[in-house]
């Protein structure tokens, strides 16, 4: 059978005029369809199918750019109190722990995150803390904020840790044993904090958190999941680290947990294995559902590698008393305040301790 023959591809200017309409025909219909789908909530996918990327929503984040435009609700959220008929006595423990176990957090923030990010902090686990701090570069009565001077942005991150590990020291040192930085994009269960530090004492120089292991012999902590250090840790920071360009970096650069780790390496700081008996973590680095699905991230994905212990993804991934989740967005900050502390499965107990371990160097481990 002969070629076929197509009217308009025959090589003429009529072939040509009918290739240009069809160009322009599928060039007006893709951006069409992106119009649209730039209006539903289709527009993640669109975007991620263009690109390449994994498929994201922008409640599943891997980055901290996936939550820019995320804000939490525009009034107030009350929740009933433990002092009310329906937890009554329930936080006993947790209220004696606090006594001895004091914990100062302070939570990294700038002036754009202080209404849509810092308050649901401070509304959420925040407060269970003996002293909540929000850092940041200017005044915020409703924080309130301490003002460090120190400009905003990523590449500010090492200087503006540094000052807030400075003024927590000066102006703290006597009023909490424990210090713990978090994002404000962190979730912080304080309580299972308290839990996992009333093992150890303050006196000694240890750093607690989500290990990672490049960069720094004996490894660091993410920064995004929170770390903490002892009195006697940041001791070590404020008096031997900071004043010595040989053993912390003097400038601004550098990633902020890294270089933390590197520092306090170098002064004795001890990087300390978070992981529960069953070797379940405690501080994780992403939203909970990253690690409580199996297969949620990719094993190619940086995370696999830089993790210091072996550790599972799935319902095994993370301990009963896990302490923190990152990139975590305002409105799921409240979903996790009602799971955790309001939320009560019928006929369920949970067994607590009923004495706590005391601090003394001579009962503690560390």
């Amino acid at each position: 059978m002969g070629q076929q023959w197509i009217p308009g591809l025959d090589g003429g200017r009529g072939g040509r005029r009918f290739v240009l309409t069809l160009a322009t025909g599928m060039v007006f219909g893709f951006l069409s369809a992106c119009f649209l789908l730039a209006a539903t909530n289709d527009a993640p996918r669109m975007f991620n199918w263009i690109t390449g990327s994994p498929a994201l929503s922008s409640r599943d984040p891997h980055h901290y750019s996936e939550l820019e435009s995320e804000s939490g609700p525009e009034t107030d959220v009350k929740f009933h109190g433990a002092d009310e008929e329906f937890h009554k006595g329930e936080d006993e423990v947790a209220q004696e722990m606090a006594k001895k176990i004091r914990v100062l957090c302070w939570v990294m923030t700038g002036p754009k995150n202080h209404q849509t990010k810092a308050r649901h902090v401070k509304a959420t686990w925040g407060k269970r803390c003996n002293i909540l701090l929000f850092m940041s570069s200017e005044a915020d009565t409703s924080l309130p904020t301490v003002v460090l001077p120190v400009k905003e942005g990523r590449d500010n991150l090492w200087a503006k840790t540094k000052e807030a590990f400075k003024y927590a020291y000066e102006n703290y040192k006597d009023k909490a044993d424990w210090f713990m930085k978090a994002d404000d994009d962190t979730y912080v269960i304080v309580e299972n904090l308290r839990y996992m530090l009333q093992s150890y004492s303050p006196e000694s120089p240890l750093y607690f958190g989500c290990r990672f292991k490049p960069f720094v012999k004996q490894g660091y902590m993410s920064g995004g999941a929170g770390y903490v250090l002892s009195l006697e840790g940041l001791r070590k920071l404020v008096e031997d680290g900071l004043t010595d360009k040989k053993k912390c970096r003097a400038d601004n650069g550098g990633a902020e947990d890294v270089e933390m780790g590197k520092c306090l390496d170098n002064i004795g700081v001890r990087a300390m294995d978070t992981r529960d008996p069953h070797g379940r973590g405690r501080f994780f680095p992403f939203v909970p559902e990253h690690h409580l699905i199996p297969n949620h991230v990719d094993k190619n994905f940086w995370y696999w590698k830089y993790i210091y212990y072996k550790t599972n993804d799935g319902l095994n991934c993370c301990s009963d008393s896990a302490i923190s989740f990152h990139y975590v967005s305002p409105n799921m900050m409240y979903v996790l305040e009602y799971l955790i502390y309001h939320l009560r499965p019928y006929g369920i107990s949970h067994k607590v301790e009923s004495t706590l371990l005391v601090h003394s160097s001579a009962t503690s481990q560390y």
